[in-house]
């Protein structure tokens, strides 16, 4: 009984390390889009990505067929949401890079883009997931897409003696 176990556990081991060594890339890259980081330094990332990784690792025995990879990016993006919300809902406590390439975004804009663009998850899937109407995902989506695409230029300032003389 005893060999069966160790034998059990170490397959279990060996699967979620293939797993991981698949996945990680990836997933700590989501990461670090998600938390607005540079890829150098993303320390919130590899927190998430741990924490991700280690959820997947306790539920590894349940999946019983699903996608641990699924798992592990849900798991990743509502860590994301409820880290954003309790902690860093507080205006200027956690400032994106200004390397990342989404740190105008606003965090519920980076992580309906992430979810929707980089990991390719269908709108009802992303509503689904946040607790959101599919229509409100699809909103935020566009205007962080059209937010990244056509930023908004600073306001030129005005050359001394152009201004309109008063009538």
């Amino acid at each position: 009984m005893r060999d069966r176990q160790v034998a059990r556990d170490a397959r279990r081991a060996g699967e979620f390390q293939a797993f991981a060594a698949g996945a990680a890339g990836r997933l700590l890259h989501a990461a670090t889009l998600l938390t607005a980081e540079a890829p150098d330094a993303n320390p919130r990332a590899r927190r998430l990505l741990t924490h991700a990784l280690a959820h997947t690792y306790a539920r590894w025995d349940r999946l019983r067929g699903e996608d641990p990879y699924d798992c592990a990016r849900q798991y990743l993006a509502t860590r994301f949401a409820r880290t954003v919300w309790h902690r860093y809902g507080v205006p200027g406590r956690a400032r994106p890079d200004p390397r990342s390439p989404l740190a105008a975004l606003a965090p519920r804009e980076r992580l309906i883009l992430v979810l929707r663009l980089y990991e390719g998850v269908a709108e009802e899937q992303a509503a689904a997931l946040l607790g959101l109407p599919t229509e409100r995902v699809h909103t935020v989506c566009e205007r962080a897409t059209a937010a990244l695409l056509h930023p908004a230029r600073p306001a030129a300032p005005h050359p001394a003696g152009t201004e309109a003389a008063p009538s």
